[in-house]
Parts: C-alpha cells; sequence; structure tokens
C-alpha cells in the first residue's frame, strides 16, 4: 500500500499508511498546519517600571495562516516610546499581557501557502512599526512586513522606522524649504537630531543645534559638527539678550524642532524668524511649553505638534516605505549615521537599564538575537 507524506514544522514530513489517516479533516489540517518555531520573548502582564515588570519567557509555537510570515528577528531598538507603552502612559498600547518592542529587523524564517513576494532569506521590517518584536519570532500577517535590501547594516535597519522616519517628515511636512536656509532644534544629540542635521547638509539647509550643559558637551559639539552641524551652542551660550546676533552669516531659521520642552523650546524660538514654525515631537524635560505674547503678535510664530504614529496607518504605507527605502539607502552608503551600541539578547535587562538613564546618556541601545 501507497504511503502519504504530510507536512510538519519546518518542512519536515511525516510518512502515514493509508488506514492511520483520521476521517476527521480537522484533524488532518492540524497534522498538516505550518507552526512557527517556539520563541524566547521579553513580555510584560501589567504595566509599570520596565526594569520591574518585564521578564524574559518561552512561547510555545504559533500556528500560521495562509497570509502569514514567520520572521525570525535579528534586531531591534529600545526606543523611549517602548518604555513608556510599558509605563502605562502612551496613548497608543497594545493591550496586557505583551510581547514588546515596535521596530526591528528580521529575516524570512518560513511563509503561508498564500504569501506572495516574500521568501525565506528575505529581510524584512515591519511598515507600519508593529508591536511585539523584542522576541526571536514573529508570525503576522504579509501585509505588515516590507522587503528592505540586505546590504544594509543591521543596526540602521532595525531603527529605520521611528526616529529617522520622525527626521525626515517634519523637514518636508512644515514648512517648504530651500537650500541656504535654515533649520534650529534642541535636542541635538538625540537620533531624530543627528538625523535632521545630516538630511538638512544633504539639502544644503543650515542647522543651528541646541545641546544641553552636561559633562562632555564639547565632545558632543565636535562629534555634531562632523556630521554637518553648521552651529551647536549649548544652552547656556543662549542667556543673551539677542541669541540670532551668535549667527554671523546664516539666515533666521523658518523651521524649529522642539524634543525638549521648558526653556530650551523658549530658546528655539528665540531664533525663528518672522512667520517661523516650531514643531514639537517630544517633551523630555517634562515641563509645558511657555510663550511670549509678542511671539505671537508681534512674529506670528506658529506651534505644531507631530506624532509619527498619526501617518503610519495600513493605508499610508506605500508613501512610508518610499521614505524608508530612501533613508536605508543613505544609511547603506554611510551618508546617514548615528550613535547605536548593539547588545546580545541575553544581556537585555542590562540594555533596557542604559536605556532607563540608569547609567547616565547612553546611546541608542539595540538588541541583537
Amino acid at each position: 500500500m501507497a504511503l502519504v507524506a504530510l507536512k510538519l514544522i519546518n518542512g519536515s514530513r511525516l510518512a502515514l499508511h493509508p488506514t492511520h489517516i483520521p476521517s476527521n479533516s480537522r484533524t488532518i489540517r492540524a497534522f498538516s498546519a505550518i507552526m512557527s518555531p517556539p520563541s524566547t520573548a521579553v513580555v510584560y502582564d501589567l504595566h509599570g517600571p520596565p526594569d520591574t515588570v518585564t521578564r524574559v519567557i518561552n512561547l510555545p509555537p504559533v500556528e500560521m495562516k495562509a497570509n502569514d510570515v514567520c520572521v525570525k528577528m535579528l534586531a531591534a531598538p529600545i526606543n523611549p516610546s517602548d518604555i513608556n507603552r510599558i509605563e502605562g502612559v502612551y496613548p497608543v498600547r497594545p493591550e496586557v499581557p505583551a510581547v514588546g518592542g515596535y521596530e526591528g529587523v528580521g529575516e524570512v524564517h518560513s511563509v503561508g501557502n498564500a504569501v506572495q513576494g516574500l521568501s525565506p532569506g528575505d529581510w524584512v521590517i515591519p511598515s507600519p512599526p508593529s508591536s511585539g518584536t523584542w522576541q526571536t519570532y514573529v508570525v503576522k500577517d504579509q501585509s505588515v512586513w516590507h522587503k528592505i535590501n540586505k546590504e544594509v547594516p543591521m543596526e540602521y535597519a532595525a531603527t529605520v522606522t521611528v526616529n529617522p522616519l520622525t527626521a525626515l517628515r517634519m523637514l518636508e511636512d512644515f514648512v517648504s524649504l530651500k537650500a541656504g536656509d535654515s533649520v534650529v532644534q534642541n535636542g541635538a544629540t538625540s537620533i531624530v537630531g543627528q538625523c535632521i542635521i545630516q538630511l538638512a547638509k544633504i539639502r544644503s539647509i543650515h542647522s543651528i543645534n541646541i545641546i544641553r550643559d552636561r559633562a562632555g558637551s564639547d565632545e558632543s559639539k565636535e562629534k555634531l559638527k562632523r556630521l554637518g552641524a553648521d552651529e551647536v551652542f549649548s544652552e547656556s551660550q543662549l542667556e543673551v539678550k539677542n541669541v540670532k546676533s551668535l549667527l554671523a552669516n546664516l539666515p533666521e531659521p523658518a523651521l524649529g524642532f522642539n524634543c525638549v520642552g521648558g526653556n530650551a523650546a523658549t530658546l528655539v524660538l528665540k531664533f525663528l524668524r518672522q512667520g517661523g514654525t516650531m514643531v514639537t515631537y517630544g517633551g523630555m524635560s517634562k515641563k509645558p511649553i511657555t510663550v511670549s505674547t509678542s511671539s505671537f503678535i508681534f512674529k506670528d510664530l506658529s506651534l505644531r505638534g507631530f506624532w509619527l504614529q498619526k501617518l503610519m496607518g495600513i493605508d499610508k504605507a506605500k508613501e512610508s516605505r518610499k521614505l524608508i527605502d530612501y533613508l536605508l539607502d543613505l544609511a547603506r552608503q554611510e551618508k546617514l549615521k548615528y550613535e547605536m551600541e548593539v547588545v546580545p539578547f541575553d544581556n537585555f535587562h542590562i540594555a533596557l537599564n542604559k536605556a532607563l538613564g540608569k547609567q547616565g546618556s547612553q546611546p541608542k541601545q539595540v538588541i541583537k538575537f
């Protein structure tokens, strides 16, 4: 009697004698289902301090649907928004229990039988970003995954969809800038800040950058200058009556970026030209923005807000992916770079403590699986 082969996990097969085949078709599908490998994941069961509520556990295999793609994660960053989601203070967050992480890069491990355009070995990123990237294997619908160039450095592929894309969208979405214009920003040492400097430089746009007064600020200034910054000031240097006298031959900025709030936001406003716009995309100081009445009446300044997630719906994926490919190509050519520290997954909680600022200012922590 002939033997019948049924597909099992990872493409292996089980030979069954026909008399052993169950009559229930649902049972046959269970035997033939494609399953993901088991996964190791960072999970949290309730909201609270990330170093307290997160734990690393093993998750069982997941049955894959026809349109699913199983991705073996290669790397994923720890972003401030990831921390805020775990704390429960971010406006949009997954229901608990949840796996942490929101962006990253992985390699296609296996695909459902209806998937087209993706094959095992391809590099992909979730675009728009998707929760649950802090685990070794992720199974999601093919619509989530965007295939990228495997020549891009892994850590840049893992981090492109939040910080660099924020920088690019803010440069393009609010003011029509042309070569020779200027922008001003605080938080210039952040990854968004570093990207703004380089993307502006590529467009022949000048950048004026504000950093906090702290140990190593002179070294930070030199690093930003090497990235292409035209001017870098510490906050204490701007304690003058007319900050624009420090600009020499640079034009007054038409556009400013604020991720700090408080006095640092006021300094950005002081630089802006008549009719200028300040875009706020963060509030690291947790202090409010105070604006003088004269800034509105006599300078006609505009205050805007930016939240990347609002622009990252699945209906806008095509536009975002085009911008992501542009950014990744710059990274591949070493025209876009920023500071990161790649940490083995086994050392996740060490990296988390660094991301929480428990060891002072640290580079972006990127987990390598």
